[in-house]
């Protein structure tokens, strides 16, 4: 069977990525995955390396890529704090020069382009859940402000090349996502809370632990790309990806401490600066453009979480 398409995944070795590539692979496309593994892992893709429609490519997107292809898709960039703010200006030009290069590639071959964005853009929100139209409250110069402007700077780019050069553009604004393949050391609550439990270490939350966020398992939100990726030249985006149903960090420390069954006891510590308070997205845009709202509710997707960081701890 001929494949579909030509796929260019940048990331495509990360956490949503791989599986991402997975995804595209199963509709029978040829996939080009690059990642620099700054974040990325070769582990994530080994199981597809056989297939003879995938190809693995080590390449940082803040230089140029001559290749052909008919989609893109952007991922590549670190989108946990402890990663990127270990080497903020790498970040920054991973967001602004990767999106320049990308853009760069797309004009030239004429493909389709997908940036991943993310609910970052909108800072620590006055206005909730957040809707695609507020603009967002965003510190330009605290230490997050590498991730959140260098995101928004992406999209401005992405939405001058569509004005300036008629280049066919999809965005979307990603919220917290999670789901097997997550870096155990990402810092992210998820992940932290998982292996913290599993280990029966003590269970560390951030202020209070009422600060709300809302979870979309990994799964849903790869569903949410492709369907993205099919709407027709006039659907821009940016369009809000996420799960509506909104948690307390204190309610999730409880959760994963009960699913797994541990001994683990919470305990708090101070706030970062630049935290949210909030975090939900409002998705009727892509309810509406997309058909789409998440399956995956959160315990059922935790479970899903917990067995492969069990899995992954048990082989150290």
């Amino acid at each position: 069977m001929a494949s579909e398409k030509r796929v260019l995944v940048t990331g495509g070795a990360g956490f949503i990525g791989s599986h991402l590539c997975e995804r595209l692979l199963a509709a029978d496309n040829d996939v080009l995955c690059i990642d620099n593994y700054f974040t990325g892992s070769k582990d994530n893709v080994a199981h597809l390396i056989q297939n003879p429609h995938f190809e693995l490519m080590r390449h940082d997107v803040t230089f140029p890529l001559y290749i052909e292809t008919d989609e893109i898709y952007n991922l590549a960039c670190p989108a946990s704090p402890v990663h990127y703010q270990f080497d903020p200006v790498q970040t920054t030009k991973t967001s602004v020069h990767g999106a320049i290069n990308m853009l760069g590639l797309a004009k030239r071959v004429r493909a389709k382009i997908f940036q991943a964005s993310t609910s970052e853009v909108y800072g620590d929100p006055e206005v909730h859940p957040q809707v695609e139209t507020y603009w967002g409250r965003v510190n330009p110069i605290g230490p997050r402000a590498c991730y959140d402007e260098g995101k928004r700077c992406a999209e401005t780019l992405f939405f001058d090349y569509r004005r300036q050069h008629n280049l066919l553009i999809k965005v979307a604004r990603i919220f917290n996502t999670y789901g097997p393949r997550m870096h155990p050391n990402d810092g992210r609550v998820v992940s932290n809370f998982i292996v913290q439990a599993l280990r029966n270490d003590p269970v560390t939350i951030y202020g209070n632990g009422e600060q709300t966020r809302s979870f979309c398992y990994v799964d849903d939100l790869v569903e949410a790309f492709i369907r993205i990726m099919a709407t027709g030249d006039d659907f821009t985006g940016p369009v809000n990806i996420g799960n509506p149903n909104e948690f307390t960090i204190r309610e999730l420390a409880d959760t994963v401490i009960e699913l797994i069954g541990s001994k683990s006891e919470i305990i708090s510590k101070p706030l970062p600066t630049d935290d949210p308070v909030q975090r939900q997205p409002d998705i009727t845009i892509a309810r509406d453009m997309l058909d789409w709202e998440p399956k995956i509710q959160l315990k059922e997707g935790l479970q899903k979480t917990i067995a492969y960081f069990d899995d992954r701890l048990s082989a150290e």
